[in-house]
């Protein structure tokens, strides 16, 4: 087998195209329509070649289609053969480079399908001991693109794609609520006052306010997990619209069959081909849990760094591991940049999430154009959610500690203890105890048995009852 060349800058080939005629670096595997497509988008910077899980699945749906078509008898064997060998070294990473439309580009992903079949294409022609650019030996359309349109294919490859990338995710994901149920069970005695509205509320745990924090984070988890099966729906044989135009009797069951043996997921056939082409509304899902994921993390991240700032004049009732200098000009000083990161990832996500609504909902008639901006702004949102989750893991939670001095003096003078009194005295009674500490800056326990309201053991078991401990 001829091992794929390195692109070098000298010496170029003719191809052609309904447009004309134009001249394509020799060493190239990517042909005439993804030049035009260079040169027409040169917007973000970011190539489809960058997005690993993108590639591979197209990669895997033209391996299928080329095993479909022959069994449906109208690819031959031996171009088969070899337009599965080359897409297999698409799926392998080996020809990444090879893949340099942008991101961001008009035509429904059209670009992003052509670039895929001119890499098979030339790479498959070098397989068989011929030139690139010769392709009345083997066509990027005729051959590799056989009974296939951009959009089933587009769609199918970004929904694999996605698939792959949130069990990632979640994987990640998941490691940060073990992070975070660990501290739980660390802080489990430690003993403070919760808060409403940033005023002190009732006794709890430190262990309880972690222990939410991984069962928020656990939640999200699920929902995403979840959503998995809606992405297993595929349009694989619509072609152009829905109506099957071109594939042939049998091609539709025999391409998802075939990319089910290769995908670790089960893809199943849409009931409605029109719908399943037109219809965009699975990518607003994953955003919408994505977009939720990123609220909720941020959300943490604000008590993280609420309950860390300080150190002397704020809550100061946990200490972040201290990952940089804080400040240019004040010696000393520190500042949450973890938390600060994964508030930003949040809000390019809720971002993203807007891009995509406008997208979904500007689809017309039976397809939508702008997939692929949609798909740029969910593979963005997943990976920079899952650096964040690793970020927030390995360099912050793991290495939380608690004030406990603090923690235990604020709760020994806490007037916030009267709520748990109240069913034995009253709300007026516990109202007025919690008025006169204030004013005098007398414990609760000491006005308690000041009045014989309680006598000590009773007390005792109110004010231990009402911290409620535990995870």
């Amino acid at each position: 087998m001829t091992e794929p060349q390195h692109p070098v800058t000298a010496g170029f080939r003719p191809e052609r195209d309904s447009l004309g005629e134009a001249e394509v670096p020799a060493a190239a595997y990517w042909g005439i329509s993804t030049l035009r497509a260079i040169d027409n988008f040169p917007v973000s910077g970011r190539t489809i070649g960058a997005q690993r899980s993108l590639v591979w699945a197209l990669g895997a749906v033209k391996f299928a289609a080329a095993r479909a078509n022959e069994q449906a008898g109208v690819l031959s064997p031996v171009k088969s053969a070899v337009i599965q060998e080359a897409a297999r070294e698409v799926m392998d990473g080996r020809l990444d480079g090879q893949f340099l439309v942008d991101a961001i580009q008009g035509g429904a992903g059209t670009s992003s399908n052509m670039n895929a079949n001119e890499v098979i294409a030339n790479r498959a022609l070098e397989l068989l001991g011929h030139r690139k650019g010769d392709y009345a030996q083997l066509h990027p359309i005729d051959d590799v693109n056989r009974s296939q349109s951009t959009n089933d294919v587009y769609p199918t490859a970004i929904k694999i794609a996605l698939h792959r990338e949130i069990v990632e995710f979640c994987a990640e994901h998941g490691k940060l609520v073990d992070a975070f149920d660990a501290k739980a069970a660390e802080f489990s005695e430690v003993r403070k006052i919760g808060r409403t509205q940033l005023q002190d509320a009732v006794p709890m745990s430190l262990g309880q306010e972690f222990g939410a924090f991984a069962e928020t984070l656990r939640e999200d988890g699920k929902r995403l997990r979840e959503l998995l099966p809606h992405l297993c729906e595929t349009n694989l044989g619509a072609t152009a619209i829905g109506t099957g135009v071109t594939a042939p009797p049998g091609y539709r069951s025999a391409v998802i069959e075939a990319l089910n043996a290769l995908a670790p997921l089960q893809l199943t056939p849409a009931g409605n081909l029109v719908e399943a082409t037109s219809d965009t509304g699975v990518f607003l899902l994953v955003s919408g849990l994505l977009k939720r994921s990123a609220v909720k993390l941020s959300k943490i991240c604000n008590d993280l760094r609420l309950l860390s700032s300080g150190p002397q004049a704020g809550f100061a009732e946990i200490f972040l591991p201290p990952v940089q200098t804080g400040s240019s000009i004040m010696p000393g000083k520190v500042n949450p940049v973890i938390p600060e990161m994964v508030n930003q990832v949040a809000f390019r996500v809720i971002g993203a999430d807007a891009t995509v609504t406008f997208a979904v909902e500007a689809g017309q008639l039976q397809l939508n154009a702008f997939e692929p901006v949609i798909a740029d702004a969910l593979f963005e949102s997943i990976a920079w959610l899952s650096v964040a989750c690793r970020q927030l893991r390995t360099h912050c939670v793991a290495g939380i500690r608690a004030n406990t001095r603090l923690l235990e003096q604020r709760l020994a003078g806490s007037v916030s203890v009267v709520t748990g009194l109240a069913p034995l005295l009253g709300y007026a009674i516990a109202a007025e105890l919690a008025k006169e500490a204030l004013a005098t800056d007398r414990s609760i326990t000491d006005l308690v048995l000041a009045r014989g309201l309680l006598n000590p053991s009773e007390l005792e078991a109110a004010l231990t009852a009402s911290v409620g401990l535990g995870g």
